[in-house]
C-alpha cells in the first residue's frame, strides 16, 4: 500500500511541476526520520529552485499552495529549507492496506503471459563432485529468494542450476576412484546407489588433494582424465557420469530440503557434445575476439584480451579460454552458455525429465541425444543473473567482455552478475566440527571453508543438526501433538533459521558460519520473526474458542472511517499508525529489494516488523479490551501485520509453523 500512495504522490508532483514551470523532473522521495514529519518527503524543490534560479523554500511554498488534492493525502507541510512532506490520511490508508490484504488472501495472483518478456536467473551451480556445504547453501538461498522477489514483482522468471559435470573436480574425484581405490566403472556404480555418496565423494576429493601433494607429476592425470571425459571416452568418462548424475541428485536432496527448486539443469557436457561451444569458438576466432598465443607462459593457448592494446599473451591482461592440450576451460564454455541463454547460439538443448517435485514441477536436464516430448521452451531470456559468488567476479568478466567481443553489447548490458560474499566458519565452529585449527588462525575472525581440504560445514549435517535442536524443544514444549507433527515443527523452524542467518546479511559481507549463532531462537533470526506470526495466530484461535462465531478479524466492530482516524489520531495513535504504517509497507520493502537485487531488505523488515508486533503485543491486551470498537481495531491490525509478516517469509522461503 505504501509503495502505491508514494507512487501516485510522486506522479503527481511530477505532472505539476511539468505543468505549473515547464520542467520534466524526476521526483525522488524518502521516508522521513520521525513520524511527526509525515510519511513521505520529497527534495525535489532543491532541484527546481536551481533551474528556476529561485529560493528552495519558496517554491516548495508555492508548490504546497496550488498542487491539486492527490487521494490517500491529507496535507503537505515544507520542512527546512525545502523539503516537501505529506501527511497520509492514516485512516484511509489503514482501511485501503487492511482491503488490500484481504482480497490478497481470496484471490490467486495470475501468473504472467506465457510469452512475457523471460529473466533467466542461474543459482546454486555446485560441482557435482562432493556433497554440498554451507557456502553453497548461501547461493542458493540468495537465487531462490531473489526468485521468488521476481515472480512477488510479476516478472516471468526461469531457475537454472549448471552442472560443470566436465570439470576438474569431477577429473579430480575419477582420479581419486581410478588411481587411489582402483575401481572399476562397475563399483563406482555400486557405491554411488549407497546413503551418502557425497559424502563418500567429499572425503575421497580432499585424499586426492594430498595424493598431487605427495607427488605433483601425478598433476599430469588430470589434463588426462579432463580430456577423457570431455570426449566422453573410456572408463574415467563413465565414471565421471555415474559420479556426477548420482552427486547432482543428491544436491537435489539437500535443496528439497530448504524449498529450492529448478526448472532445468543444463549439463556442460551437452555444451561440448552439441557443439555450442565449437560455435561460440568459430564466431570468437572469426571477430578475432581471442588469439593464439604463440610465446610466453600462454604459448599455444587461444587468449582474450581485456583491452584493445594488450599484448594477448600477456597473463594479467587476457584469460586463457582454450588451453594448450586443447581443452575448454570454463569461461570458455561460460561464454557458449551466455550465449544460448540469450538464444544467440541459433542451438538447443534436448531436454528429459530428471526430478518431479510434490507438487508436480519437473526440473528437465539438458540431453545431447534424444529429449521427451512436452519439455518447455528454455532460454531465450530478457536479462540474465549470475549468483555466483565474489571471487569469480574476473571471470564473469571475461564473459561479458566475450558477448562484447562478438558484438553482443546489448545482451552483455543485460547480463548481471548477481555477487556475493563467501562463508566461513569462526574458529569456535571450525573446532567444534573437529578441525585442527593453526594457533595463528585461530585468532582470526573466521577460518575459510576449503573443499579440498575437506574443511567445511556439510550442508546436511547442518541441517541434520538444526533440526535436531528444534526437535527437542519442540518435543519439550509440545508432547501432546503427533510425532508427524512435532516433526514438520521443528524443520519449519531448522530451515528457518538457516536461510534467515543467510539472508540477513548484505551480499558483500563475510559470514562467519557459528552454530550457536544460527541455532539462537532470540534477536534477528527466522524463528524470532516465525514466533510472531504463531504468537498472532494464538489471539485468533483464543478468540474462537472463546467467542463462537466471531468474525475472523473483528472489522465489524469498526463501522466508520471516523472511527478509525479516532483511533489513528496523533500525538495518541502514533504508537498504533508507526505499527500499521510499516505492516501495510511490504510492497515498498520488496520493490526496493529487487531493485536493489538485495534480498537482505526483506529479511530486515521481517525482524522489524516482528520486534514492533512483539512490542504492540506486549502493550495492548487485546482480547480483553472493553471498547469494541477499539478491539475491533487491534484485531484488524493484528490480521494485516500477521499477514504480512507471512509474505515477507514466504519471500525469504521461510514457513511459518501454527505452533513453536
Amino acid at each position: 500500500m505504501y509503495l502505491t500512495l508514494e507512487t501516485r504522490m510522486r506522479e503527481a508532483l511530477r505532472e505539476h511541476i511539468r505543468r505549473r514551470y515547464e520542467l520534466d523532473l524526476t521526483v525522488p522521495t524518502s521516508r522521513p526520520p520521525k513520524i511527526e514529519m509525515g510519511e513521505v518527503a520529497s527534495p525535489v524543490c532543491f532541484e527546481l529552485a536551481k533551474r528556476l534560479k529561485r529560493a528552495p523554500r519558496q517554491v516548495a511554498q508555492e508548490i504546497v499552495a496550488e498542487l491539486p488534492p492527490i487521494e490517500g493525502v491529507a496535507r503537505w507541510e515544507v520542512a527546512g529549507g525545502g523539503y516537501l512532506n505529506a501527511f497520509l490520511d492514516r485512516a484511509a490508508f489503514f482501511q485501503a492496506a487492511f482491503n488490500e490484504m484481504s482480497s490478497a488472501e481470496m484471490r490467486t495472483k495470475e501468473p504472467p503471459a506465457p510469452d512475457a518478456p523471460k529473466l533467466i536467473v542461474e543459482h546454486t551451480n555446485i560441482n557435482p563432485n562432493k556433497a554440498a556445504h554451507i557456502g553453497h547453501l548461501r547461493n542458493a538461498a540468495l537465487g531462490d529468494t531473489f526468485v521468488r522477489l521476481l515472480r512477488n514483482a510479476g516478472e516471468r522468471v526461469e531457475v537454472q542450476n549448471y552442472l560443470d559435470n566436465t570439470g576438474v573436480q569431477v577429473a579430480d574425484v575419477v582420479i581419486g576412484f581410478e588411481h587411489l581405490e582402483k575401481k572399476t566403472p562397475a563399483d563406482v556404480r555400486a557405491l554411488a546407489a549407497q546413503p551418502r555418496f557425497d559424502y563418500y565423494c567429499w572425503d575421497l576429493y580432499a585424499r586426492v588433494t594430498h595424493f598431487y601433494e605427495e607427488d605433483k607429476t601425478r598433476e599430469s592425470l588430470r589434463g588426462e582424465t579432463l580430456k577423457a571425459i570431455e570426449a566422453d571416452r573410456g572408463d574415467a568418462a563413465e565414471i565421471g557420469r555415474v559420479v556426477a548424475e548420482a552427486i547432482v541428485r543428491c544436491h537435489l536432496r539437500t535443496m528439497d530440503r530448504l524449498g529450492v527448486r529448478y526448472d532445468v539443469l543444463p549439463r556442460e557436457s551437452d555444451i561440448l557434445h552439441l557443439k555450442f561451444w565449437d560455435a561460440a569458438f568459430q564466431l570468437l576466432k572469426e571477430r578475432k575476439a581471442i588469439q593464439l598465443a604463440a610465446s610466453g607462459k600462454n604459448a599455444g593457448c587461444w587468449v582474450m584480451p581485456l583491452s584493445e592494446d594488450a599484448d594477448a599473451t600477456a597473463e594479467d591482461d587476457a584469460k586463457i579460454i582454450v588451453r594448450s592440450n586443447g581443452t575448454v576451460t570454463y569461461v570458455g564454455k561460460d561464454i557458449a552458455y551466455q550465449m544460448w541463454k540469450f538464444g544467440l547460439l541459433g542451438k538447443d538443448f534436448h531436454y528429459q525429465k530428471f526430478h518431479t517435485y510434490p507438487d508436480g514441477h519437473v526440473a528437465w536436464v539438458s540431453a545431447s541425444d534424444a529429449g521427451e516430448a512436452g519439455a518447455p521452451t528454455f532460454g531465450r531470456g530478457e536479462r540474465v543473473f549470475n549468483v555466483i559468488d565474489s571471487r569469480q567476479s574476473y571471470p564473469q568478466k571475461v564473459v561479458f567482455a566475450g558477448l562484447r567481443a562478438l558484438g553482443f553489447d546489448s545482451q552483455a548490458d543485460r547480463s548481471v552478475h548477481f555477487a556475493y560474499e563467501k562463508v566461513a566458519l569462526t574458529p569456535r565452529c571450525a573446532a567444534e566440527m573437529g578441525y585442527e585449527i593453526p594457533p595463528a588462525d585461530a585468532k582470526k575472525p573466521f577460518v575459510e571453508v576449503s573443499g579440498r581440504k575437506g574443511l567445511g560445514v556439510k550442508a546436511d549435517d547442518l541441517l541434520d543438526r538444526l533440526e535436531a535442536n528444534a526437535r527437542a524443544e519442540v518435543d519439550k514444549r509440545h508432547p501432546e501433538e503427533s510425532g508427524i507433527v512435532r516433526s514438520h515443527i521443528a524443520h519449519c523452524i531448522a530451515i528457518g533459521a538457516l536461510r534467515y542467518f543467510l539472508l540477513k546479511f548484505t551480499r558483500n559481507t563475510v559470514i562467519a558460519f557459528d552454530f550457536k549463532d544460527a541455532l539462537s531462537f532470540e534477536g534477528e533470526t527466522g524463528p524470532y520473526c516465525q514466533y510472531a506470526v504463531v504468537r498472532a495466530r494464538s489471539i485468533f484461535r483464543k478468540l474462537e474458542e472463546r467467542d463462537a462465531g466471531a468474525p475472523a478479524s473483528g472489522s465489524a466492530g469498526v463501522r466508520s472511517a471516523e472511527q478509525l482516524g479516532v483511533l489513528l489520531r496523533s500525538p495518541e495513535g502514533n504508537e498504533l499508525w508507526d505499527v500499521a504504517l510499516l505492516a501495510g509497507s511490504l510492497d515498498w520493502h520488496a520493490t526496493a529489494a529487487v531493485n536493489a537485487q538485495e534480498p537482505a531488505f526483506i529479511a530486515k523488515f521481517a525482524f522489524q516488523l516482528s520486534q514492533a508486533f512483539n512490542n504492540f503485543y506486549h502493550k495492548h491486551h487485546i482480547l480483553s479490551e472493553e471498547d469494541s470498537a477499539r478491539k475491533a481495531f487491534l484485531l484488524m491490525l493484528t490480521r494485516l501485520i500477521e499477514t504480512q509478516l507471512v509474505g515477507a517469509l514466504n519471500l525469504l522461503g521461510i514457513e511459518a509453523p501454527e505452533k513453536m
